[in-house]
């Protein structure tokens, strides 16, 4: 009888324990399960950045821009161009076309060129490179004209896109004409040099009024 009591007691401690075993790992697989992400990968967290993208690339008021432009500056960036084309009064081809009187020049007209259909398709909508279109082709050729056989990079600075029409201008189209200044620039200017000429006549009228010291 006693052996029979304590072999159930120890039957049942050996059971307890089974059962207090097979709870724990259910209850660890509970607390520690992972659901599968719909789409694998990691989270990362970006911070947004204020302040928005960069600043529209405005056309320049030509006739405020081109009469202070640095000529000089304008002529070492043209060595850019002399890789492909020639810049003197021969009017030869290169690789590209002559580019001596360039500005105001109808498109896709030096004779001897064989242009591509991006060049001839654009020549039959715009009857002159002027000031507006130079620099928007020169800021990045294929992005303006799309399927241009012109391989330049582009100039992303906009002071030496300015400073290149403005020797190109000197280099043989001289004669185009330069706009008058928009009026709002124009008016601007007046009264900046309104200002600096009032500033000037009080400084002189405040010396001639002090007295003289010995």
């Amino acid at each position: 009888m006693a052996d029979s009591l304590g072999f159930n007691k120890i039957a049942g401690a050996a059971l307890a324990t089974g059962l207090v075993i097979f709870g724990l790992q259910n209850l660890t697989a509970i607390l520690f399960e992972k659901e599968s992400p719909a789409k694998p990968g990691y989270a990362i967290a970006i911070q947004e950045e204020g302040g928005g993208g960069p600043a529209a690339d405005v056309i320049p008021d030509w006739g405020t821009v081109l009469p202070t432009a640095n000529i000089a500056h304008g002529q070492s960036i043209s060595s850019k161009c002399q890789a492909c084309h020639v810049l003197d009064a021969s009017g030869a081809n290169n690789i590209g076309p002559g580019l001596y009187g360039v500005v105001g020049r109808d498109p896709g007209s030096h004779p001897g060129f064989s242009y591509d259909q991006a060049m001839t398709d654009f020549a039959a909508k715009n009857k002159a490179w002027t000031y507006d279109l130079l620099y928007q082709f020169l800021k990045n050729p294929q992005g303006f004209m799309p399927g241009t056989k012109m391989t330049f990079a582009g100039l992303s600075n906009p002071q030496d896109r300015i400073d290149l029409i403005a020797y190109l201008r000197s280099n043989g189209s001289a004669s185009y004409p330069i706009p008058a200044p928009a009026p709002k620039t124009a008016a601007s200017n007046a009264a900046s040099n309104s200002a600096a000429s009032n500033t000037a006549s009080n400084s002189a009228a405040a010396s001639a009024s002090s007295p003289a010291k010995s």
